[in-house]
């Protein structure tokens, strides 16, 4: 039964998933987006060019694959037609794109409502004004605007009324409201654009699952920003752990085999919130400058730091996770010398016990191991044996600690540099 593979961040997103999900996607029929929206981006280089996608899945550069975004996905339509555009414009086709009809819709009062809601808060999010957070509002209220709605254009009366009522909003903090018969008319033209894409895509992938092919399912940011299970308030506003799949998917619990963590051989964040093994000094500048780490959404430079396994035992336990996919070894083993997080230590103790509760972490103080680094030019190493010894010493004793199996090695930024174990 087990015919779908899930693929998961198990920090705080950015950890290089999508060339994980390059891999696994030529082998896979279908490859699926479960949730978020565009406020997530997998990066993936190609004989030297890299692809930036928000929405489509990244399974769509292989011409076999079939490239769903589920119901759990939040579309922007305008960023997914530039997505799409962009590339057929790098000679891939997109006809094997499907959205699913349960997917609910981002508007312009979306974005709006998201940027004042940040401007308001005394404790900024670090939300990047996609207006995810706010569709997602208006998807459990039940005025949400679904995909299937957009593209049978039945959707004039309920998006003319929303807009109304955010207007009022927006006039009472002074903030600029929204032109309905513009929207109306821009997202007319975007249902006829998209009107060919939309389908069940439920139906779709059981349809898949009864035919034996192999469903890949793509995890948006990662598990220390899931909404539940994240370092809340600053969490994304879906489920980027494991639950998420199957409610952004339809697929039931039964077909899932395994489930991979992704992770970098160092750590970052983007936005606010409690990050324990963040180095805000020079050694953190020197990660983001040797692992180019600035959003590929937002472009905003992320916070580096070391490794937490504290925090990745805490993924593991979770999601379920089955096997590690460890990308940047090359860039970590730049450093002269590297640390690990493998405790937290509190009131004298020392313990592997994580916690959301931003107030247990400010209590907490990492407790490090310390390896040596300069691993030399790996990028071209096949085989985990053929590693330095550095570099194997240090890969072990996170296997060590975290009783999970290392399946992936990333060595390099190229779609070939990575050992598979």
């Amino acid at each position: 039964m087990n015919k779908v593979n899930v693929v998961l961040g198990s920090f705080y997103g950015d950890e290089g998933k999508g060339k994980i999900i390059d891999y696994l996607s030529q082998e896979s029929d279908v490859s699926v987006r479960c949730t978020g929206g565009n406020n997530a981006g997998h990066s993936i280089e190609i004989d030297g060019k890299k692809f930036a996608f928000h929405l489509i899945p990244s399974g769509i550069l292989n011409k076999n694959t079939v490239a769903v975004i589920g119901n759990g996905v939040v579309v922007d339509p305008k960023v997914l037609i530039e997505e799409m555009e962009n590339i057929k414009e790098n000679g891939y086709s997109v006809e094997n794109l499907k959205i699913s009809d349960k997917a609910h819709v981002i508007f312009p009062y979306h974005v709006e409502m998201d940027k004042l809601q940040e401007e308001l808060r005394e404790n900024k999010i670090g939300t990047t004004s996609r207006g995810i957070g706010p569709v997602y509002c208006d998807k459990y209220e039940r005025c949400g605007i679904r995909m299937g709605d957009l593209v049978n254009k039945k959707f004039e009366k309920q998006l003319r009324k929303n807009i109304e009522n955010k207007n009022k909003i927006f006039e009472v903090y002074g903030h600029k409201t929204i032109n309905a018969d513009e929207v109306v008319e821009q997202y007319n033209q975007y249902a006829d654009t998209l009107r060919k894409y939309v389908v069940d895509t439920v139906d779709l992938l059981h349809n898949a699952l009864e035919e034996d092919k192999k469903i890949l399912c793509e995890g948006a940011q990662a598990t220390l920003l899931d909404i539940d299970f994240g370092s809340y308030p600053y969490v994304t506003s879906s489920s980027p752990s494991i639950g998420g799949i199957c409610t952004g998917t339809g697929i039931g619990a039964k077909y899932i085999g395994e489930v991979y963590g992704v992770l970098k051989a160092y750590s970052s964040k983007v936005g606010e919130g409690p990050y324990l093994t963040e180095q805000d000094n020079e050694i953190g500048n020197t990660i983001r400058e040797l692992g180019h780490e600035y959003g590929t959404t937002t472009k905003r430079p992320r916070r580096c730091g070391w490794l937490d396994l504290v925090a990745l035992r805490y993924a593991v336990m979770v999601n379920g996770i089955t096997g590690l996919a460890i990308n940047h070894v090359d860039t970590i083993g730049k450093l002269d010398k590297i640390k690990l997080c493998v405790g937290y230590k509190k009131d004298g103790k020392v313990s592997m016990q994580f916690s959301t509760d931003i107030d247990y972490i400010s209590e907490c103080e990492p407790v490090y191991e310390e390896f040596e680094g300069n691993f030399g030019d790996i990028s071209n190493i096949k085989n985990r044996e053929d590693l330095p010894e550095n570099a194997k010493k240090y890969l072990n004793r996170i296997e060590e600690i975290v009783k999970v199996p290392i399946k992936f090695i990333g060595t390099g930024a190229g779609r070939d540099s990575m050992i598979v174990d």
